[in-house]
C-alpha cells in the first residue's frame, strides 16, 4: 500500500492497495474508477477464469484491477481510447496474457453471442444506453444466467426545467445523458426482455448501480 493516503477509503479495501499517482494517470472521467469497480464487484460472484467484457473501459484501469483482484479474462473495450496505448498500460501492470484491448464501438461489438460470463460498465453506460434497444442487444453477448452490471453518475431527480443554479456553472451539453435511478428504472420496464435486479440507488454520492441477470 502507498504512504499517499490522498484516494484511501476504508470503505474500498482493495482499491488502496494500488498507487495515487497510477490510478490518476489512467483517469478517463470524472469518478474514481477503483472505486466504482470494487463497490460494483461486491455484488457480483466473479471467479478465476470467467470471460468479463469491460465495455467503455477508458485507460483499462477497471480492466486491470479486475483482473488482479479476481483472476478473470478481461476484454478491455472502448471506442475513445487507443487499444494500444492501453495495452502498454496493461502490459506495465504484467496482465498482457490476460487482459485484452479492443477498439470498438458498443452498439457495434465484435463478439460472438453469448461469449462472456459477465459484462460490466463502469460509469460510461450513460454515454451509449440510453437507447430503447441498446440493453438488449448487449444482452445478447452474455450467457444464460449471466451478469450485466452497470454503474455510474446520476442525477438525483430529472431536470425539467432550466438547469439549476448550482449546476450551471459546469453543465455542458453532453451531460444530457445523465439520469435519475427512477428514469432508468422506467427505460428498462418495457423493452428489456430479461430480468435485471435492482441492486442499490444513490449509495455513494449520487452514484448508482444495477445488477442485470439473463
Amino acid at each position: 500500500m502507498s504512504s499517499d493516503n490522498r484516494l484511501i477509503s476504508e470503505r474500498f479495501p482493495r482499491s488502496n492497495n494500488y498507487h495515487p499517482e497510477w490510478l490518476i494517470a489512467g483517469v478517463s472521467g470524472g469518478a474514481n474508477s477503483l472505486w466504482l469497480t470494487e463497490w460494483l464487484s461486491s455484488a457480483i460472484d466473479l471467479r478465476p477464469g470467467m470471460r468479463v467484457l469491460d465495455l467503455g473501459c477508458g485507460r483499462a484501469s477497471s480492466s486491470i484491477f479486475l483482473h488482479r483482484e479476481f483472476g478473470v479474462e478481461v476484454w478491455a473495450t472502448d471506442l475513445w481510447f487507443s487499444a494500444s496505448e492501453n495495452f502498454l498500460r496493461i502490459r506495465d501492470a504484467n496482465a498482457e496474457d490476460h487482459v485484452f484491448p479492443i477498439h470498438a464501438d458498443a452498439r457495434s461489438l465484435p463478439f460472438a453471442a453469448e461469449f462472456f460470463d459477465a459484462i460490466v460498465c463502469i460509469d460510461s453506460f450513460s454515454y451509449y444506453g440510453t437507447d430503447d434497444l441498446f440493453l438488449n442487444y448487449l444482452a445478447r453477448f452474455v450467457k444464460p444466467g449471466g451478469v450485466v452490471g452497470i454503474t455510474g453518475a446520476g442525477l438525483m431527480r430529472e431536470i425539467t426545467g432550466p438547469i439549476p443554479e448550482h449546476l450551471k456553472e459546469w453543465w455542458t451539453h453532453d451531460l444530457w445523458c445523465l439520469h435519475s435511478a427512477d428514469w432508468w428504472r422506467r427505460h428498462w420496464s418495457g423493452p428489456v426482455s430479461w430480468m435485471l435486479n435492482w441492486l442499490t440507488v444513490c449509495s455513494m454520492d449520487g452514484n448508482y448501480g444495477w445488477i442485470g441477470i439473463r
